[in-house]
């Protein structure tokens, strides 16, 4: 499914999706085609969903054009 078509379903609301495919460019994932498991009308509740997100599942509003994730690269940390 393609996130414009999530937006048009559930308008201005949380839904919790599945990554089905995306792209890479330079630090930005760019999220082309998800699969809707729920929408999510509690801003709490979303809280509490995308903080047990997994591996390609994110928690996003539709009120947003585009699926855009920011890729951080982890600091190396010096331990004793």
């Amino acid at each position: 499914m393609q996130w414009q078509e999530v937006r048009n379903i559930y308008p201005d609301q949380y839904v919790l999706l599945e990554i089905l495919n995306s792209h890479t460019e330079e630090s930005i994932q760019y999220v082309d085609e998800v699969a809707l498991i729920k929408a999510i009308a509690d801003p709490d509740e979303a809280t509490k969903e995308l903080l047990q997100c997994r591996q390609n599942n994110i928690v996003y509003h539709t009120g947003q054009d585009r699926i855009t994730i920011e890729i951080r690269k982890n600091a190396f940390y010096r331990g004793r």
